[in-house]
């Protein structure tokens, strides 16, 4: 069964995008108060290439903020 995203923002601030020169834990100068893409339909091949998985439920938390930080440490990076 595939999850179906749950437009935490988390893909969009935790990773590296180089093909956007954003740096992890980064926010994506493209993403909206609301935690969409500004730029959906043009966003780089490999923001379209992310898909919901187990990673999502492992880091999940009530604020982007502790997503992000959650991501950070399972990664070893924070």
């Amino acid at each position: 069964m595939e999850m179906g995203c749950s437009g935490c923002g988390t893909c969009c601030v935790a990773p590296d995008i180089s093909a956007l020169g954003k740096k992890v834990g980064q926010r994506c100068p493209h993403l909206t108060e609301n935690l969409s893409c500004g730029i959906y339909e043009e966003r780089p091949a490999v923001c379209r290439g992310y898909r919901p998985d187990d990673i999502c439920l492992a880091i999940a938390a009530p604020t982007l903020e502790l997503r992000v930080a959650n991501y950070l440490k399972l990664f070893g990076m924070g």
